[in-house]
């Protein structure tokens, strides 16, 4: 008799701990990326409105199901003998309408939001703004950011600095496989592919250091793909950028070969120069994907390529 008391008081604790284990895991998923609804420029700012009146919407559809369904169950209750069972019932067109009519309304004005606000918010269309943009030419590597300021004449790796209040021009590229670029405070997620260019334009409102990071799983390495992107006041920017043309390597064709072999937790360093045509030769692939792994990254590498 004990024993049984002891097994089943066993199994209540331990399928209240996997309860709560899944509660716990579900709250961390939501917690994962809060930055999403804490913008810190206007197109993250409008992303996150287009979010809440997505949820709105869909809301109009989810809260009076839900009502609907405890009502009936409560409504249709064994004892109460005042519910009206139609054993027969087969079809209401009345009935019908209203189930197809509201969810079909609800579609047709979430699709108009969202097709509204997606070409509003055109990746590729540039932002207002009295100043020309800061351009920036973006690489994915295995696994690793190269960030190239093409009028600066200076690069980064794994560290983006940018002018606060001032648009962002990017241009993207990989020089590997597929990759997605990604700075949930400043919004709009863009995918690199090889061999060709995307663009993005962003702006950061007010200074301040914001999380950036790789969206796409590319192999070992993806884990690492993220990096810090520092918004600076405009003369702090321009003080990074003579700092940065005083010390560090030139970025060339032959030290971006050396670049693009597969490395993990590459911690982030600049080039004081930057061959000018570099981004372009990636892009048309004058310049080939990286050379593939090295020891660091997947161990016997070198004697496979001498075999």
């Amino acid at each position: 008799m004990n024993q049984g008391v002891s097994s089943l008081c066993s199994r209540s604790v331990v399928a209240l701990t996997a309860r709560c284990g899944v509660l716990s895991a579900l709250i961390a998923l939501t917690a994962c990326q809060p930055a999403v609804l804490d913008p810190r420029g206007p197109v993250g700012e409008a992303q996150k409105t287009i979010l809440i009146d997505s949820l709105a919407i869909m809301l109009a559809i989810v809260i009076p199901t839900l009502v609907a369904t405890l009502g009936c169950a409560w409504w249709y209750r064994r004892s109460n003998t005042r519910a009206r069972h139609l054993p027969d019932f087969t079809y209401s067109g009345q009935l019908e309408m209203i189930v197809w009519a509201i969810p079909l309304l609800t579609i047709m004005l979430l699709g108009g939001v969202a097709w509204i606000s997606s070409h509003d918010l055109d990746p590729a269309r540039p932002l207002p703004s009295k100043d020309p943009p800061l351009e920036v030419q973006v690489v994915s590597l295995d696994w690793k950011w190269l960030f190239i300021y093409p009028r600066q004449h200076v690069a980064s790796v794994n560290h983006l600095v940018i002018p606060a209040g001032l648009p962002v021009h990017f241009s993207l590229t990989s020089a590997s496989v597929m990759n997605a670029f990604f700075i949930p405070q400043l919004g709009s997620m863009i995918y690199t592919m090889n061999g060709m260019a995307t663009q993005l334009n962003l702006h950061a409102d007010e200074p301040g250091v914001f999380l950036g990071l790789s969206t796409n799983y590319s192999g070992d390495g993806f884990a690492d793909m993220h990096f810090d992107t520092e918004a600076l006041p405009m003369d702090r920017f321009s003080a990074w950028v003579d700092a940065t043309r005083g010390t560090g390597p030139t970025l060339t064709s032959q030290s971006y070969t050396e670049l693009a072999k597969q490395s993990l937790g590459v911690a982030p360093f600049t080039y004081r120069d930057v061959d000018p045509d570099l981004f372009k030769n990636i892009v048309t692939q004058a310049l080939p994907p990286g050379p593939g792994p090295v020891e660091e990254t997947s161990p016997g590498a070198s004697k496979r390529a001498e075999k």
